[in-house]
Protein backbone atom coordinates (compact mmCIF):
# COMPACT_ATOMS: atom_id res chain seq x y z
CA UNK A 1 0.00 0.00 0.00
CA UNK A 2 1.26 3.53 -0.97
CA UNK A 3 1.07 6.27 1.58
CA UNK A 4 3.13 9.45 1.42
CA UNK A 5 2.54 10.82 4.86
CA UNK A 6 3.22 15.05 5.14
CA UNK A 7 4.26 17.11 8.09
CA UNK A 8 5.83 20.47 9.27
CA UNK A 9 3.23 22.26 8.71
CA UNK A 10 1.90 25.44 10.91
CA UNK A 11 1.26 29.06 11.96
CA UNK A 12 4.52 31.51 11.20
CA UNK A 13 4.73 35.11 10.94
CA UNK A 14 5.08 36.73 7.55
CA UNK A 15 8.73 36.60 7.16
CA UNK A 16 9.35 33.44 8.85
CA UNK A 17 10.38 29.96 7.92
CA UNK A 18 9.02 26.20 7.47
CA UNK A 19 10.47 23.16 6.24
CA UNK A 20 7.99 20.49 5.02
CA UNK A 21 8.78 17.10 4.61
CA UNK A 22 7.00 13.95 3.15
CA UNK A 23 7.87 10.22 3.76
CA UNK A 24 6.80 8.09 1.02
CA UNK A 25 6.53 3.97 1.55
CA UNK A 26 5.09 1.19 -1.09
CA UNK A 27 6.85 3.00 -3.68
CA UNK A 28 10.20 2.56 -5.17
CA UNK A 29 10.83 6.17 -4.21
CA UNK A 30 14.40 7.15 -6.46
CA UNK A 31 12.49 6.65 -9.83
CA UNK A 32 9.39 9.03 -8.65
CA UNK A 33 9.04 12.75 -9.87
CA UNK A 34 8.13 14.44 -6.29
CA UNK A 35 6.05 17.63 -5.94
CA UNK A 36 4.92 19.78 -3.77
CA UNK A 37 1.42 21.34 -4.57
CA UNK A 38 -1.04 23.69 -2.39
CA UNK A 39 -4.48 24.77 -2.29
CA UNK A 40 -5.86 28.03 -0.53
CA UNK A 41 -9.36 28.18 0.22
CA UNK A 42 -11.77 29.03 -2.55
CA UNK A 43 -8.55 28.22 -5.25
CA UNK A 44 -7.71 25.28 -7.63
CA UNK A 45 -4.57 23.58 -6.64
CA UNK A 46 -1.48 24.30 -8.09
CA UNK A 47 2.16 23.01 -8.60
CA UNK A 48 4.66 24.97 -6.06
CA UNK A 49 8.01 22.59 -6.74
CA UNK A 50 9.05 19.59 -8.59
CA UNK A 51 12.04 17.47 -8.36
CA UNK A 52 12.56 14.93 -10.87
CA UNK A 53 14.30 11.71 -10.07
CA UNK A 54 17.88 13.15 -11.61
CA UNK A 55 17.56 15.90 -9.66
CA UNK A 56 16.29 18.59 -11.64
CA UNK A 57 14.04 21.11 -9.95
CA UNK A 58 11.23 23.52 -11.30
CA UNK A 59 9.66 25.88 -9.14
CA UNK A 60 6.31 28.32 -9.49
CA UNK A 61 7.17 31.81 -10.16
CA UNK A 62 5.42 32.53 -6.69
CA UNK A 63 8.09 30.96 -4.61
CA UNK A 64 10.94 31.22 -6.87
CA UNK A 65 14.40 32.50 -4.72
CA UNK A 66 12.30 31.92 -1.26
CA UNK A 67 11.28 27.66 -1.63
CA UNK A 68 13.77 24.91 -2.21
CA UNK A 69 12.59 21.46 -3.02
CA UNK A 70 14.88 18.67 -2.45
CA UNK A 71 15.25 14.72 -1.84
CA UNK A 72 16.87 11.75 0.02
CA UNK A 73 16.49 8.92 -1.43
CA UNK A 74 17.83 6.77 0.96
CA UNK A 75 14.98 7.98 3.51
CA UNK A 76 12.16 8.26 1.13
CA UNK A 77 11.80 11.53 2.02
CA UNK A 78 11.00 14.71 -0.08
CA UNK A 79 11.36 18.44 1.68
CA UNK A 80 9.73 21.98 0.85
CA UNK A 81 12.17 24.45 3.06
CA UNK A 82 9.86 27.86 2.97
CA UNK A 83 11.76 30.99 3.56
CA UNK A 84 10.47 34.74 3.94
CA UNK A 85 6.75 33.62 3.87
CA UNK A 86 3.60 35.86 3.42
CA UNK A 87 0.97 35.63 3.72
CA UNK A 88 -0.61 34.27 0.27
CA UNK A 89 1.41 31.48 1.01
CA UNK A 90 -1.19 29.82 3.05
CA UNK A 91 -2.77 27.01 1.76
CA UNK A 92 -2.42 23.04 2.57
CA UNK A 93 0.44 21.63 1.24
CA UNK A 94 0.05 18.09 -0.65
CA UNK A 95 2.75 16.06 -1.33
CA UNK A 96 2.72 13.91 -4.75
CA UNK A 97 4.34 10.96 -6.46
CA UNK A 98 4.31 10.61 -9.83
CA UNK A 99 5.95 8.21 -12.48
CA UNK A 100 4.57 6.57 -15.44
CA UNK A 101 3.27 3.65 -16.12
CA UNK A 102 3.22 3.40 -12.39
CA UNK A 103 0.93 6.08 -11.30
CA UNK A 104 0.43 8.97 -9.33
CA UNK A 105 -0.56 9.22 -5.34
CA UNK A 106 -1.15 12.07 -2.83
CA UNK A 107 -0.43 12.82 0.64
CA UNK A 108 -3.31 13.71 3.07
CA UNK A 109 -1.87 17.86 3.26
CA UNK A 110 -0.40 19.71 5.88
CA UNK A 111 -1.56 23.58 7.10
CA UNK A 112 0.38 26.22 6.39
CA UNK A 113 -0.98 29.75 7.91
CA UNK A 114 1.29 32.75 7.23
CA UNK A 115 -0.21 35.16 9.60
CA UNK A 116 0.70 37.87 12.28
Amino acid sequence: QVQLVESGGGLVQPGGSLRLSCVASGIIFSIYTMSWYRQAPGKERELVAVIFNAGMTNYADSVKGRFTISRDNAKNTVYLQMNSLKPEDTAVYYCNAHRVYYGTYWGQGTQVTVSS
